[in-house]
């Protein structure tokens, strides 16, 4: 049984509008991993490369790489880090919400990425547990001649 619930609404380019730390952070990330951005870094070290002969190879040569690597790098993490951060927000959210709105379902799992670790490894210990009980109700009814997970009514119609 699904629970009906108002839905909340929402104004995406508004709220990218809002925050352009946000969409410069969503479109970089982007870019970033596309194949152009990959072949434009091979490009680059490429040429690189080949003027390494005429620059001697020097320390301002290497310098120039290291230095620009390192600063792609340094700002790239924080980009990616926040589209991830926002990322898992929304899957949080998304999945808070199909618990929630299954009667059947365990609402207490809702937020559980905010509790502790310690409480995080006695809610798996509890799951862990309880998939070993059904596995072992599942053996012996299959040694009883009953398919493992058949419900009642394709056990009454065996």
């Amino acid at each position: 049984m699904v629970k009906k619930v108002d839905k909340p609404q929402t104004n995406h380019n508004a709220a990218n509008a809002a925050d352009p730390f946000r969409s410069l952070a969503s479109k970089a990330s982007y870019i970033v991993g596309t194949k152009w951005a990959f072949s434009l870094a091979v490009l680059i070290i490429i040429i690189w490369a080949v003027l390494g002969p005429h620059f001697h190879y020097s320390d301002t040569w290497q310098l120039v790489v290291n230095t620009a690597a390192t600063i792609i790098t340094f700002l790239i993490v924080f980009l990616i880090q926040n589209t991830q951060n926002r990322d898992a927000r929304a899957i949080h959210l998304k999945l808070d919400e199909i618990i929630r709105a299954i009667e059947l379902a365990h609402n207490e799992m809702i937020d559980i990425e905010k509790l502790s670790d310690e409480e995080l490894e006695k809610m798996a210990a509890t799951y862990e547990r309880l998939r070993g009980e059904y596995e072992s109700r599942s053996q012996r009814k299959e040694k009883r001649g009953a398919k493992p997970g058949a419900t009642v009514e394709q056990k009454a119609g065996d």
